[in-house]
Order: structure tokens, then sequence, then C-alpha cells
């Protein structure tokens, strides 16, 4: 299995349209996204080509491929115009080890659930890949919005390894599963 992990898209059509070669480029099996889809938040900038209803078009070309977390700017009416689901936190056994999907602004590095082997996070907009007591912490970044100076990314995962790209496919960490 192939996975793509993007977050924070925040209405960007401009980043809609990258995630869009990605799929390409990548050939998942599974696209989770990690919420905050189309609302760009208070505390953020007006991302490039604000255009949630593009944004929503786009992603619904993948709904049978989708998994979706919904983000703390995710609203109900966003379920309205997405022909997948926007859902819970999400668990998947990969390679034998407990993944846990979730957006980030309730568990993240500070706040891990229980019986979790790799926590994936985004709502930071901090790509990062870390080992804490034998645990593997990842923060997929935000597609459009990066801060503290990280890149705009995404995460490819398999049942080898954690890749930590930039949004032109460059290799920005590699975490080896085992």
């Amino acid at each position: 299995m192939k996975y793509i992990v993007v977050s924070d898209i925040h209405g960007s059509l401009y980043y809609a349209k990258k995630i869009e070669k990605i799929i390409e480029q990548e050939q998942p099996n599974k696209i989770i996204l990690l919420g905050d889809l189309y609302y760009h938040g208070p505390r953020n900038p007006l991302p490039l080509e604000y255009n949630p209803m593009e944004v929503a078009n786009i992603l619904n070309k993948y709904h049978n491929l989708i998994v979706c977390i919904k983000g703390n700017c995710d609203a109900e009416v966003d379920q309205m115009i997405s022909k997948f689901n926007i859902g819970d936190d999400y668990k998947e056994i990969i390679n034998g080890k407990r993944f846990y999907f979730t957006h980030g602004h309730k568990y993240n590095i500070d706040n891990i659930p229980n019986d979790v082997d790799i926590l994936v996070y985004g709502h930071f907009h901090t790509g990062f890949i870390r080992e804490l007591n034998n645990m593997i912490i990842i923060n997929s970044g935000s597609i459009t919005l990066p801060k503290n100076n990280t890149k705009n990314s995404y995460l490819v995962i398999t049942d080898k390894e954690i890749v930590l790209k930039d949004v032109d496919g460059n290799v920005i960490e590699i975490k080896k599963i085992l």
C-alpha cells in the first residue's frame, strides 16, 4: 500500500492543483487528508488563489481514495460540498505498526494518544519526523501555509518508510519502518 498524507490546504486552488500533480506522480492507494481543507482560518493569511469550492471539486475527483479527518477550521457545511466523509481521527496498522492520524489540535507531540506506535498530524504547519520514547511523531506540515521556515510539504507512507517531501517531490526527511 502507498499512502499520501496532506494537511492544511486552507482553500488554496493553487496548492490543490499541486495535490493533483502529486497524486499523478505518486499513484497512491489511499489519500489521507488531515483537515483544514477549505477555510483559511482567522490567524492565517489569505492563501494563494483562495477558492474553496474549486478545491472541493478537485478533491472530489479522488473521493474513492480519500480518508478525511476534520480539522479545527472545518465546519459541517464542508461535508455538504465534499463527496467523501469528513470524520474523526483515523487508525490503521501498516507493517505491524499502529498509526494514528489526526489533525493535531487535540493530539500532537505534547498530547500523545495511548496505544500508538506512529502519530501523524498537521495543524501546526511545520513538517518534521522525530523519534520520542520509542514512538515516531510526524507532522506532515502544510501543503499551503508552512510556518517556522519549513517547506510546503506532504507525506508518502509505504510499508517500508515514511517520507516527508516538498511540493516538487524533493525529499526533506525519511524514516524507515522496521
